[in-house]
């Protein structure tokens, strides 16, 4: 190599397009579309080994677009308007593509704000000016301005690698008839219709080339316009003159951008194969892989380890999970605890080499929404982790603060990092920490949940805590909240402990997240997890959080009445049930009510629990209500008000945030296993669909004034999914036709179609997904067992695709333990062959069911993380999503804008399984809108 520093720069966005447009659609293993990955990755490959051969570069960077705004839009809001979205599946490949970079250790920078072009100028006028030379790896004309040959100093030259050819003088004079620093002119006058720089009006490359060499400059042949001959170029010229201005700002490189790396950092050294290998394995590039087992490592020869620690951190032949990388042990006393922008600084900068950092914050509640933030722990490799306060000590203005940074001074440096695309945020149930950090303004991404990692790898085996997951996999006891707070009346606020303690738990806690990522990471391609994790779950965590923060309003007055209203029928339902029993009891105590039922009145068949009282949960009173006992319906319509009652009527009014005047429900994204989401305080997902007391409840949520609630529902998903999945030719083509699905059905089971065969079938159609028994539908329908069975033996017989289903998935999942979704969620059914009877029997029942309704929560998942983005481009990002219960959506938008909105949401909603999975019957979905979510839904 040469002595001198010679930097080369690859634009790697124009790559990418290349990369894309060369080769057919591919996907990975995981059926995440990699083509533009591949075809990227063998770019770089050949660039690495044909600049390697050759007198190659000292130092190299690839420069990537970070989005498709920058400071150019806030001059010319029309910038790149024209420009079409990136094809859908070549979105998810862009996140992948820096991967890429980044497993062959070379520099992938990026900075918000600025496109790849202003870093590219800037990073060469700044090695221009250290005397270096500069390469830049790209065809595109806007960059030919920053050509240069000067005669013993720097040079900057360019180099089209799709057609090996290096530009420098001479080609920019071929191409536009001028030296590089009128380039910009030229272009200014032609205009750019890609970019949608408008030039003037009439003026081709030929004309404006022929202007710039004519007068000079710009502003000289714009002057010149006057003198003129009296021509349509001349009447353009004068009356397009300001938009011949600003199109010349619009194509000028900046080229005093912020640096993100220093030059020095971008020194080249030997690729190490082992990132790369496991980057190529991780997406099926065998062909590429097998080149590094031969030795043909890019950029070198190979340096891959085939003995020592590498080998033993390798998983072990035909191992299903890999072993755990090594790490050292986990010691609280290295932690360090950040008291001065210096050292902040300087845990940053650790941050943006690593590229990757795990976050956590602490707050003085448990409200995400409104929850004051403590601190902030950051860990960039295991066992280096650290704790920033920021509101630790009193909350009196008299009390004694510890030495910390001051929130907003801190705030700002973190600011940055968080939203640093080329730095992955780690954490573990991230989603509270992006609400905390979103009341300062601050956005995560990109990011890696482990809690949801988790979640995509072993639903149903475990839980996902992160003390759980740390003890299960890294055989190590987390310090607890209760260590450091206390419980009861001595608990005190994270606040008010000493930092020596706060900086030990709060650290640790990125700490292990950091481990478990590392290991996480590496078993979700092994084990078949990153299709669900990367096209369904991951982009949830911030999605969800967004729908948390915006929270819904409720009618305060509405709730009381309706509280007055439930009071009043809960009274005289209790004397109806006292007069019933021939006395007066505590409706709501289990042993008063056993001894009324089974005691007093002697109602047969009930059954004792370990304590001797008997049971009287919600299934044995639905069987007395079965076999007509009065008191067992009364009590059932008494303790459904109570619920109510408790749960929303008054809970509601309580929950109401008083800073921001609406209730926030709670979601999990690991709260069914099944993969739906689950909610609490309050609990959206148990307000009884059907009756009018659940309608009662929904009509208490209300839009603000001038907007409305547009409910988005799913119709009869389960039922269509089921179709696709059985492959039941009946019922697609039912779907198909438009038809009403449980006529049809009741024409095949009854012959017939009628308000009453048509609630069978009905209850048929959904109890046979749910792997219903004969006695369980016999329940249901009111009939005997004898007949259920024979009802469930005619409708497989109609519908023989259900009846394979069901036993081809019950022996799946008996012989693996798991059954999966079209996306690939697993779910583990660890007892399934439980020697119980009734444990085995429930497991079946839920393996049964699962691959349908899991498809169903992944499909409305994959249209909750589209939606925001396609709001926005119908002009509608003021309309909100704030809702998701079971199949169901809940948006709140402008009057005006409502019609518009639904239109949106169902097209997104119907085509959410697309590219991914093509569907053999057609999604539906019903638009409802209203004042209240009642009248909506």
């Amino acid at each position: 190599m040469s002595e001198k520093n010679h930097l080369y720069l690859v634009d790697g966005s124009s790559y990418i397009f290349r990369a894309y447009h060369r080769l057919p659609p591919l996907t990975n293993p995981h059926g995440v579309p990699v083509g533009a990955v591949y075809g990227y990755t063998t770019m770089l490959w050949k660039l690495a080994k044909d600049l390697h051969d050759a007198d190659g570069p000292t130092h190299l960077a690839v420069i990537l677009d970070h989005s498709s705004k920058s400071f150019r839009n806030d001059i010319y809001d029309q910038y790149k308007a024209n420009r079409p979205e990136p094809p859908e599946d070549l979105r998810p490949q862009f996140p992948l593509i820096r991967d890429a970079t980044r497993a062959f250790s070379l520099p992938c920078i990026e900075t918000e704000g600025f496109e790849a072009d202003d870093l590219i100028a800037s990073y060469t006028e700044a090695a221009v000016a250290a005397g270096w030379d500069v390469t830049i790896v790209s065809s595109d004309k806007d960059l030919m301005q920053l050509i240069r040959e000067p005669g013993d100093g720097p040079h900057v030259d360019m180099l089209d690698t799709m057609k090996n050819v290096r530009m420098g003088i001479d080609a920019v004079n071929e191409k536009f008839g001028v030296t590089p620093d009128l380039v910009g002119d030229v272009l200014a006058l032609m205009g750019d219709s890609v970019d949608n720089v408008p030039g003037v009006r009439g003026v081709g490359p030929k004309t404006a080339t022929k202007l710039i060499v004519e007068y000079g400059d710009l502003e000289k042949a714009l002057a010149g316009a006057e003198t003129m001959k009296v021509s349509k170029l001349r009447d353009n010229l004068i009356e397009h003159a300001d938009m011949a201005r600003l199109s010349r700002v619009l194509v000028e490189l900046k080229r005093d951008c912020p640096l993100p790396d220093a030059l020095d950092d971008l020194k080249l050294g030997a690729i190490p194969p082992l990132p790369l290998k496991t980057f190529l394995d991780e997406h099926g590039f065998r062909s590429l892989s097998a080149k590094l087992d031969l030795g043909a490592t890019p950029g070198g020869p190979p340096t891959l380890p085939r003995t020592g620690a590498v080998a033993a951190a390798a998983p072990e032949a035909g191992a299903s999970t890999p072993a755990l990388p090594p790490m050292p042990a986990i010691d609280r006393s290295l932690y360090e605890t950040v008291t001065t922008l210096d050292a902040l600084d300087r845990w940053i900068a650790d941050a943006k080499a690593a590229h990757f950092v795990a976050v956590d914050t602490e707050t003085a509640s448990l409200d995400s929404v409104t929850g004051r933030l403590v601190g902030v722990s950051l860990a960039t490799a295991p066992g280096k982790a650290c704790y920033i306060p920021l509101g630790h000590g009193g909350t009196d203005m008299f009390a004694e603060k510890p030495e910390q940074i001051a929130l907003d001074a801190a705030l700002d440096r973190l600011r940055g990092l968080f939203a640093d695309d080329a730095v992955l945020k780690v954490g573990h149930n991230l989603k509270y920490d992006i609400g905390v950090l979103a009341q300062h303004g601050i956005t995560i991404a990109p990011y890696d949940d482990t809690l949801v990692m988790s979640f995509a790898l072993d639903a149903g085996k475990h839980q996902h805590g992160l003390d759980e997951l740390v003890k299960l996999h890294l055989d190590h006891t987390c310090l607890t909240f209760k260590d450091m707070c206390g419980t009861g009346k001595s608990q005190i606020s994270f606040a008010e402990v000493q930092l020596d303690r706060a900086t030990e738990y709060a650290a640790e806690d990125a700490d292990v997240a950091l481990r478990l990522w590392k290991l996480l990471k590496l078993r979700l391609p092994i084990e078949g997890g990153t299709r669900v994790y990367e096209m369904v779950d991951r982009p949830l965590a911030a999605i969800v959080e967004t729908m948390e923060r915006a929270g819904i309003m409720v009618d305060r007055e509405y709730l009381a009445k309706l509280s007055g209203e439930f009071a009043t029928e809960m009274l005289r339902t209790e004397g109806e049930i006292h007069a019933l029993a021939g006395q007066p009891f505590a409706i709501g105590s289990p042993k008063q009510l056993g001894e009324i039922l089974f005691d007093k009145l002697g109602l047969k068949g009930g059954r004792k629990g370990k304590s001797g009282d008997w049971s009287t949960d919600q299934n044995e009173l639905e069987r007395l209500e079965r076999d007509g006992v009065p008191i067992a319906r009364k009590i059932l319509e008494w303790r459904q008000l109570a619920k109510l009652k408790s749960t929303y009527t008054d809970a509601l009014q309580q929950q109401i945030n008083p800073a921001t005047g609406r209730v926030h429900t709670s979601y999990s994204l690991v709260g069914a296993q099944t993969g739906r989401l689950s909610s609490t305080d309050p609990n959206l997902q148990n307000i009884p669909i059907r009756t009018e007391t659940g309608r009662q409840i929904r009509d208490a949520f209300i839009a603000a004034p001038g907007h409305v609630l547009i409910a988005a529902d799913y119709s009869q998903i389960e039922l269509r999914l089921a179709a696709h999945m059985a492959d039941v030719p009946e019922l697609k083509e039912a779907f198909a036709q438009g038809q009403d699905i449980h006529s049809a059905t009741a024409i095949e089971l009854f012959g017939e179609s009628n308000r009453d065969t048509r609630g069978k079938a009905k209850t048929v159609n959904f109890s046979i997904l749910y792997g219903i028994s004969r006695w369980g539908l016999a329940g249901r329908l009111e009939i005997t067992p004898d007949e259920a069975q024979a009802l469930i033996a005619r409708y497989f017989e109609r519908f023989p695709g259900i009846s394979d289903y069901i036993t081809d998935t019950l022996e799946h999942a008996r012989a693996t333990g798991y059954t999966e979704t079209l996306f690939g969620r697993k779910t583990w059914f660890p007892r399934i062959k439980a020697p119980n009877q009734n444990e085995r029997a429930g497991s079946e029942r839920a393996a049964i069911n699962a691959p349908i309704q899991g498809t169903s929560a992944d499909l409305i998942k994959r249209a909750m993380a589209r939606m925001p983005a396609a709001l926005v481009d119908a002009g509608l990002s003021d309309v909100k999503m704030l809702l998701q219960v079971h199949d169901e959506l809940v948006f709140e938008a402008p009057t005006d804008k409502a019609e518009a909105a639904g239109a949106v949401i169902r097209a997104v909603m119907m085509g959410a399984a697309e590219p991914a999975l093509t569907l053999s019957v057609p999604l539906e979905v019903e638009i409802g809108i209203g004042k209240s979510w009642g009248e909506a839904h």
